[in-house]
């Protein structure tokens, strides 16, 4: 497979110092780490708000630093969780003052070296650290790499709240507070068309026949609920709303993403997007925002994910808070 990298062992590295590189006024690297910050971290007087995971993902996280989203985001390797320690040095760039909350997505490896990165902050004295666990994947309760539900493409949503809360002037306890009610309040299901192909490995991370669509699979490429034939995008669509719509039941109004997982075009997922909104439209809902585009991806997998919000006056009003970043802006 044709890849624009050097050394598959630097990928993770030079794709950090050219992010920087592109970006010097907005974000940068920590000394002898994979951590990125906002350039102003850590910013007085405010909760600081952090996030990480295997690289990838882009342009999760760190394509989510700046105001009203992300103060800090580490990066492990391809797929892999960063390091306890690089999060605990995360964690203490983040801190302003006021504590920090830590947006995990339920996968063991991040979950477990949060956890570790907390104690530490914790055994230290100096930093009040809070965390949430993202579990917005209704495809599956357990997977290879989780005990409950994946975190998928709605940890953006919870970002973008609990930024917004933070850039606001909220305590730790508000920012967690509202972290905690989007991720009670969203859903994701996604499926790949075509298997992703890490650097190091150079071909397919799994087999799926050219006539063949995973449905439900994680970001990682991981085993969905059922493996078919491919279907026009009308009915993908149909499938992954309606797995969500059912397991959130929402009433009212909606936010959805139909997020692109690296490889798709944006033709295909505008296609998926009027069916979904179709869809939103015959179970009764209102659509109060629509994104469309690649928000949390799998490398170069062709599919999407389709992810639905309940939302009411306090998370639109957070939605809408302004946020500048690489990635998104309001």
């Amino acid at each position: 497979m044709k890849k624009l990298i050097n050394d598959p062992a630097d990928v993770v590295d030079e794709m950090l110092d050219g992010m920087v590189a592109a970006h010097p006024d907005r974000v940068r690297r920590l000394d002898d780490t994979k951590v990125l910050v906002r350039e102003d971290a850590p910013v007085d007087g405010k909760v600081g708000v952090v996030s990480g995971g295997g690289s990838g993902h882009e342009p999760t996280h760190a394509g989510y630093l700046g105001q009203g989203m992300l103060d800090g985001a580490a990066a492990g390797e391809v797929f892999t969780s960063p390091t306890a320690d690089e999060l605990g040095e995360m964690i203490a760039a983040a801190d302003g003052g006021e504590g920090v909350l830590c947006v995990v997505k339920n996968y063991e490896g991040d979950v477990m070296n949060f956890d570790t990165a907390a104690e530490m902050a914790a055994m230290e004295g100096d930093t009040d650290v809070e965390q949430v666990v993202v579990n917005d994947d209704v495809a599956v309760e357990d997977s290879t790499y989780t005990s409950g539900r994946r975190g998928v493409c709605g940890t953006i949503l919870v970002h973008k709240v609990a930024g917004a809360m933070a850039d606001r002037g909220g305590d730790i306890d508000e920012v967690k507070r509202v972290a905690e009610k989007a991720i009670d309040r969203v859903g994701t299901m996604g499926t790949a068309l075509t298997s992703c192909v890490t650097p190091e490995k150079g071909e397919p991370t799994f087999d799926l026949g050219d006539d063949e669509i995973e449905l439900g699979i994680g970001i990682h490429g991981e085993p969905g609920v059922e493996r078919t034939e491919q279907m026009p995008a009308d009915d993908v669509a149909e499938e992954l709303t309606g797995a969500v719509l059912d397991d959130l039941d929402p009433e009212g109004e909606v936010v959805t993403i139909v997020n692109g997982m690296g490889g798709t075009p944006l033709m295909e997922l505008y296609v998926v997007n009027r069916r979904v909104q179709e869809l939103v439209d015959d179970a009764g809902l209102e659509t109060w925002d629509a994104w469309v585009g690649d928000y949390m991806t799998s490398l170069d997998m062709a599919g999407c994910s389709v992810t639905v919000m309940d939302v009411d006056d306090e998370l639109k009003e957070l939605l809408a808070h302004d946020a500048d970043t690489i990635a998104l802006k309001r």
